[in-house]
């Protein structure tokens, strides 16, 4: 799986757990909200939740995937691991 595979991957589960929208979560409780996530729907399962629920509340649902991708961002990011972003 590629790195920006996996980073999506995590983000739609981020959106699809039960992990309030803007919380601030820390390495381990965003491990475990994606878990439970992914363990609840599967990998492709959380995608196809995140898209159910963007097509009856898109509003709602574009705030929650911004937030999960910016947490995921954060906590799994090159920064976050120390590793350097790709040369341009």
């Amino acid at each position: 799986m590629s790195r920006t595979m996996l980073f999506t991957a995590r983000a739609e589960a981020l959106c699809a757990s039960s992990a309030p929208t803007g919380a601030a979560l820390d390495r381990t409780a965003a491990d475990a909200a994606i878990e439970e996530a992914v363990r609840a729907h599967g990998v492709r399962g959380c995608a196809a939740e995140m898209a159910y629920e963007y097509g009856e509340h898109p509003e709602i649902t574009m705030r929650r995937m911004r937030w999960a991708l910016e947490l995921v961002n954060a906590l799994y990011g090159p920064a976050a691991v120390g590793e350097r972003p790709p040369a341009s």
